[in-house]
């Protein structure tokens, strides 16, 4: 993925108002993020709980989705699998990610949701550059290259719904 600016991010944003983008914490450590390693940009924010964010390069066009998710703590012992990478997590790693639609959809209340890892970091357990607490990954006879175009795809699938 290109690196990229807040002003790149804040317009990207296809499921809430320019208002609700404009107001919304954008990570500030932008410049030092592994941006090779990454499919797409997410991150939670810290001042609610409850709400992620995640900004991909489609078509050549950056699409940014506002997500909500259950700040429901499960136990140690529940195990979770991501439905991007398909990576596991115990307890609360994995989390239903819901989007607001784009559209009139959206500002009539429906909306979209998918496992993915909480904390969003499925570029780089892919890629090994991180590894989930206790959890793990799969023995996969894909190759890295075609875990990532899974990842990839799987992405596109979900970001496709929101335009349904």
């Amino acid at each position: 993925m290109r690196s990229l600016t807040e002003r790149d991010i804040r317009a990207s944003f296809v499921n809430c108002s320019k208002g609700e983008a404009k107001r919304l914490a954008v990570p500030r450590d932008l410049g030092e993020r592994p941006w090779g390693d990454l499919d797409f940009l997410g991150w939670r924010d810290p001042g609610a709980p409850d709400r992620s964010y995640l900004v991909t390069e489609r078509d050549d066009e950056l699409v940014g989705v506002t997500l909500r998710f259950p700040s429901v703590k499960r136990g140690l012992l529940h195990r979770s699998l991501c439905s991007l990478c398909l990576t596991t997590h115990p307890g609360s790693g994995v989390s239903l990610m819901t989007a607001r639609k784009a559209g009139a959809a959206g500002r009539e209340g429906n909306s979209v949701g998918l496992y993915m890892c909480t904390d969003l970091a499925c570029s780089l357990y892919i890629r090994g550059k991180k590894t989930p607490e206790s959890g793990g990954r799969f023995e996969e006879t894909l190759t890295q290259d075609e875990q990532i175009a899974r990842t990839v795809g799987n992405l596109s699938s979900f970001l496709d719904k929101l335009y349904v």
